[in-house]
């Protein structure tokens, strides 16, 4: 099989894996097995809200609807206010989203309901900062939060103490009853992580987001008012329970994807952890497999910037196994793509790569180890002619990677 014919390959598999994540799907199969009664009000939140709105409408008949969602995969929908939020930095389209979402819900008694449809990115595409936090100071936290190396469920430790939206004020906020359908971008499905939770617990407290910020050196980059607001301890608020259900997931993506090939097996459903350290765990797979096959993994990897380029995780993953892979035997490519399309700050979901992209990345003048010192995957892989570019899927459940190596 010729290099062309792998990658053909490994694509297909990719878009099997985001097919598998299809929102309208997954609210489709939710609602059929136990259908709404009554008139909710309706809200969606996150880069499938879409997708996810268009299809309960198909099943409710909603009092009010809602949709916050990113400016890639808005749509309009008779009788649905629209609000565009940003990512994965919030701005002024966050801060007015997060104001509409409390506002719709903050009225409501009991006995009445809401539906919730959460999917990830909404932790920057909705925000309510505290009382004393600026909108501005809540950008800050996100972008040095981003550069930090911490992974998601550290990074909404954060978000949520500093949220009214956040680790369960969405439930906060409501007297009525509310049935949450999640599509997770989080490997191991916490509902605390989805999206920072507005429909579930915290994951910590004050204490908690303290000593996380100072053990990878953030803490000094807060501004003054977090700093003061996060160094008075709090007990974590009592949280009245939802109706949590997980409907789309990372490892349902990759089942679909290992039934897709007869050569597929999954490795690791839990790639996580400095991007680094998950290229060596991706090689070292790579390379103890002899002849024919099909290896997939699935997670979500942090990436420590240490310098000013451009690029994302997946990006920075696929450029480091095609760094550490040159001695492979054999024809082979590896893909790493977020599902949602997005990969970082950038119009790339990831990269393709194969035997010969550290030799182009050569003869366009550059070293794959200047490119990587400088966080510059994006160029490098561009140079390349091996980025994944694929535009917004309309959902999102994490990363998943695709070794493919054929005789």
């Amino acid at each position: 099989m010729d290099n062309a014919a792998l990658r053909a390959e490994a694509m297909r598999i990719f878009k099997i894996g985001v097919a598998a994540a299809d929102p309208a799907g997954a609210v489709h199969r939710a609602l059929m097995t136990e259908p709404v009664t009554g008139r909710p009000v309706v809200i969606a939140l996150g880069k499938a809200a879409g997708a996810m709105m268009e299809e309960a409408l198909r099943h409710v008949d909603a009092k009010a609807a809602l949709v916050v969602t990113n400016a890639e995969n808005a749509r309009e929908m008779s009788g649905v206010a629209i609000m565009i939020g940003e990512h994965p930095v919030p701005g002024d389209g966050s801060v007015a989203a997060g104001a509409a979402l409390l506002e719709l819900i903050g009225d409501l008694t009991e006995g009445e309901q809401v539906l919730a449809l959460i999917s990830g990115g909404g932790s920057a595409l909705a925000i309510a900062p505290v009382d004393g936090i600026s909108a501005a100071d809540k950008r800050v936290v996100n972008s040095v939060l981003l550069r930090s190396g911490l992974d998601i469920n550290q990074m909404n430790l954060v978000r949520q103490c500093l949220s009214h939206l956040k680790g369960g004020g969405l439930l906060a906020a409501t007297k009525a009853n509310v049935r949450a359908l999640i599509l997770s971008d989080v490997i191991g499905d916490d509902l605390r992580v989805v999206a920072s939770g507005p429909t579930a617990c915290r994951v910590g407290n004050h204490a908690d987001a303290r000593a996380v910020l100072q053990g990878v050196g953030a803490w000094s980059a807060m501004p003054v008012s977090v700093k003061v607001f996060l160094e008075k301890d709090r007990d974590e608020p009592i949280v009245r329970p939802a109706k949590n259900q997980i409907v789309g997931s990372n490892r349902v993506s990759l089942d679909a994807m290992a039934s897709a090939s007869d050569w597929a097996v999954i490795v690791d459903d839990a790639l996580v952890g400095d991007v680094s350290e998950a290229a060596n765990k991706v090689i070292a797979a790579m390379q103890a497999v002899k002849g024919d096959c099909t290896l997939l993994f699935g997670g979500e990897t942090t990436v420590k910037l240490k310098g000013d380029g451009l690029g994302g995780r997946n990006q920075e993953l696929a450029l480091r196994v095609a760094q550490g892979a040159q001695d492979l035997t054999g024809d082979w490519v590896f893909l790493s793509g977020g599902t949602d399309g997005r990969d970082g700050p950038t119009d790339a979901a990831g990269g393709l790569v194969d035997a010969g992209t550290v030799a182009r990345v050569l003869d366009s003048g550059r070293s794959v180890k200047q490119i990587l010192a400088h966080n510059d995957s994006f160029h490098g892989l561009q140079a390349a002619g091996d980025l994944l570019t694929i535009g917004g899927t309309g959902t999102n459940v994490a990363d998943v990677q695709i070794f493919v190596r054929r005789s």
